[in-house]
């Protein structure tokens, strides 16, 4: 049998037009990352780095399956953070920055 997560996360043509869709656009706005709101390395290969970039979803996938392959879920981040965040739900935001601060 296999593994509920593996089951869920299934990709297909238009997921991969999507993803690759997003990843242009955020390297090309030099977007930050949704978690930590540092800059993200768009030179690296994805994945390859902690600093580099990798997809996120807004819900956990794990825990909304049918959010998986909805473009208004993705978001940009580190592949470090996206790790330290896991299966979480997305925090509170506690509001605006005063300033930039990068």
């Amino acid at each position: 049998m296999v593994a509920p997560s593996r089951r869920v996360r299934k990709g297909g043509r238009q997921f991969e037009k999507d993803r690759k869709a997003f990843f242009a656009k955020c390297r090309a706005a030099h977007a930050p990352c949704w978690l930590c709101g540092m800059p993200i390395d768009y030179e690296a290969p994805q994945n390859s780095t902690d600093d580099s970039y990798n997809l996120d979803h807004f819900y956990p996938v794990s825990k909304r399956p049918d959010l998986q392959h909805d473009p208004a879920g993705f978001r940009p981040s580190h592949t470090q953070c996206n790790n330290l965040r896991g299966n979480k739900d997305p925090g509170e935001p506690i509001g605006q920055l005063s300033r930039q601060w990068i």
